[in-house]
């Protein structure tokens, strides 16, 4: 016993430990070899010592939550270190995102060997290239069955054969999203049909629909319509085809339409005669007049109202949804310069919609009145956003600097304003946080360098460059839907935005050929998004 005491007292601290740990755990070891050293005879050797993998003491399923909380690219470089990572990273992944070519098809039975419990898929194919077919999305729907959110992009060989069997075998599907493929109304359907839990449905320019001999086949209503929540549709030819499914989604929270040809007022009309839970409201660029507004009024719950591009709508459409939608908070509105939206309507914005906090005008002339009346009456404002108008000046600016206590965020773009006005931020705004001014000419870069010193926490955004076209577009279409760059096949990523009088020709007319299906996205509406998701988390960590 003492010789064994005092070997253990002969050895270095470390050593030690190592010993210990080696006696506990069981495991692998790894060979540190050290710099070359002479011993006392003049010999060069190596000294090397084992070193037990610690990495081995952690329980695959702490190993998985660890690789969730990593990016893509970190998740890949560490699929590298060893045949375990390996294993548990491929089996704890749930998110995937593929290069839809047709030559991925051989690949796909040891792909999802190897990511087999995939819960979230994005497959996309871009111009140039042949997507996967109807058998290929058959296969993956077989080795995918738990899928509850899939994204095609560009899927052009898919139709409504391989649509329907995919429906079929991914029941559990909660958001579906479409674009730039070619199915059509029965593929459509069938998702409709099965898929009992789906919440969320995007479509986009969905060529199957868009054919003539198919304008008159419905979609929906279908078992979706039971749980359906959001419902978003994009340049689309025939989307009053999708009718049925909007009036029949009784759950309807969010209903987004954007650049879609044909007469709305008659859906809107439906809609707001059988759905009154309707939260959020985006119209961008659609033949839909003040019946259509009118309409929506019924939906007593609206919180979120975007009318962007519209120019049927005038005042009288939005006195409507002012008197019944008390609970507005988030108003946009792109008057497009045609000044049918102005003081009326915006009065009586500040008259029954106390809980405004956002608004944000574009397009629209309203003079001193009725933005008093807003700064006065809706005390919760917080962000405001006025560009492209002809009639916000100086005095405009001063005459609601007093009044606007709650502003935190303020935008002014295309305005004649001058320094005179910028200098009422000084002394007005109380709380405001954050200040962007663009393609204002009259403003200088003096007053931005007052205003910091004034008021040393408010930031100052400033750039007087030359005007520009203004669009107040709200769509959240990002980069991946508008002909963005794919990785190579091998690569895998992560997935992680009027009067009613007028005829119907004429307004048809009016829209093909003023509306541009793919107009630039707006600054102004990026900002607020921005913004939003700022103050969400601010709120979320206080």
């Amino acid at each position: 016993m003492g010789q064994s005491s005092s070997t253990a007292a002969a050895l270095p601290v470390s050593n030690r430990r190592e010993t210990s740990l080696s006696r506990r755990f069981p495991t692998k070891s790894t060979a540190t070899i050290y710099p070359m050293q002479p011993d006392e005879e003049g010999e060069v050797y190596e000294n090397v010592v084992e070193c037990p993998d610690f990495t081995s003491f952690i329980p695959d399923e702490c190993l998985a939550c660890i690789f969730q909380l990593l990016n893509s690219g970190d998740r890949k470089r560490c699929s590298l270190v060893c045949r375990r990572w390996f294993g548990v990273e491929g089996q704890s992944r749930q998110r995937l995102s593929l290069n839809a070519q047709s030559e991925i098809l051989p690949q796909l039975p040891s792909l999802f060997s190897r990511f087999d419990s995939v819960t979230k898929l994005a497959l996309r194919c871009d111009r140039s290239s042949v997507s996967i077919d109807d058998d290929s999305l058959i296969l993956i729907s077989i080795r995918c069955s738990n899928l509850i959110r899939l994204k095609l992009r560009g899927c052009r060989e898919l139709t409504d054969v391989g649509m329907a069997t995919f429906a079929k075998n991914c029941k559990g599907l909660k958001k579906f999203s479409c674009g730039s493929c070619t199915f059509g109304a029965k593929g459509m359907n069938a998702v409709l049909d099965h898929c009992s839990s789906l919440e969320e449905l995007s479509v986009k320019r969905l060529r199957g629909i868009n054919d003539i001999t198919t304008a008159a086949e419905q979609i929906g209503p279908g078992v979706a319509a039971a749980s359906l929540k959001t419902i978003s549709l994009k340049e689309l030819y025939n989307g009053q085809s999708f009718g049925p499914l909007i009036i029949g989604s009784k759950k309807l929270k969010t209903l987004k339409l954007f650049r879609c040809l044909g007469d709305w007022d008659k859906v809107l009309e439906m809609i707001g005669n059988g759905n009154s839970n309707l939260v959020e409201v985006h119209l961008e660029r659609l033949q839909v007049s003040d019946v259509g507004l009118s309409a929506l009024s019924n939906c007593s719950e609206l919180e979120i109202l975007h009318i962007v591009r519209t120019p049927e709508c005038t005042n009288l459409g939005l006195v409507s949804v002012a008197e019944h939608c008390k609970l507005l908070r988030k108003l946009h509105i792109d008057g497009w310069r045609t000044n049918r939206i102005g003081d009326d309507g915006l009065m009586a914005v500040a008259k029954h919609c106390p809980n405004l906090q956002e608004l944000v005008l574009i397009g629209v002339n309203p003079t001193s009145s009725s933005l008093t009346e807003l700064a006065s009456r809706c005390r919760h404002l917080e962000r405001l956003a006025l560009c492209g108008s002809e009639t916000i000046g100086d005095a405009a600016i001063l005459s609601i600097a007093a009044k606007c206590a709650a502003l935190r965020k303020l935008c002014i773009k295309g305005c004649p304003i001058t320094d005179d006005g910028m200098e009422a931020l000084a002394w007005g705004f109380p709380n405001l946080v954050k200040v962007k001014v663009k393609k204002c000419r009259g403003v200088t870069g003096e007053v931005a360098d007052s205003l910091r010193s004034s008021r040393g926490s408010l930031i100052v955004n400033l750039d007087v460059g030359e005007g520009e076209l203004l669009d107040a577009s709200g769509s959240d279409v990002g980069a991946q839907e508008n002909g963005g760059e794919f990785p190579p096949p091998s690569v895998i990523t992560e997935v992680s935005d009027a009067d009613a009088s007028s005829s119907s020709n004429g307004r048809a007319a009016l829209f093909k050929g003023k509306f541009g299906f793919f107009a630039g996205r707006s600054l102004v509406a990026c900002t607020f998004r921005r913004w939003a998701s700022s103050n969400s988390s601010s709120n979320s960590n206080s």
